[in-house]
């Protein structure tokens, strides 16, 4: 597995998909305490979201060995505004890998999230010996599966009461994309 996360241009002039460091920790936490991000994504990720929280979960990914899941700062104009990550599974999952990502409130709309989905799964299928892609969407979040359908990725299941978030039970929408 190549050692390092390179640093992936996207199409808006001054959007780019880069490794996280240290100075990303105020930005990450002012956007991911949002709570209307925060309604679509796991629990690992609490509410409110710190700054103690944001250094935490960058020093996990300073620590982290090579060849582990990559995760990538989505940075726009100089600013970490979103996150996305490819989780390698294993066993016998292991060609297939999972896609999250988030992107903050003040950037939604603007075809960040789309491009990200489109320079990860390039990225992921031309270095690893993946076959399958594939992400769990909130049902009550279509933007998400818009995303991930403008990728290249196909509705393969809706997940019934598969996702508890906020105390609610709630369906999943499996999204993948197969080589």
């Amino acid at each position: 597995m190549p050692p390092v996360v390179p640093v992936l241009l996207l199409p808006e002039a001054s959007a780019r998909l880069r490794p996280f460091g240290p100075a990303d920790a105020p930005a990450l936490a002012r956007h991911a305490n949002d709570r209307l991000v925060w309604q679509n994504l796991g629990d690992r990720i609490p509410h409110p979201y710190a700054l103690t929280d944001a250094k935490q979960y960058l020093a996990t990914l300073a620590a982290a060995p090579a060849g582990s899941d990559l995760h990538w700062c989505l940075e726009v104009a100089g600013e970490a505004v979103g996150s996305i990550s490819l989780r390698f599974k294993t066993d016998v999952r292991r060609r297939s890998a999972e896609i999250g990502y988030w992107v903050g409130r003040a950037h939604w709309g603007r075809g960040l999230a789309t491009a990200a989905v489109q320079a990860i799964t390039a990225y992921g299928l031309a270095n690893f010996d993946l076959v399958r892609l594939y992400a769990l969407v909130f049902a009550h979040n279509p933007a998400s599966g818009r995303v991930l359908e403008k990728a290249g990725f196909v509705l393969e299941a809706r997940l019934k009461q598969a996702i508890t978030k906020d105390g609610h039970t709630l369906d999943g929408l499996l999204y993948a994309l197969v080589r």
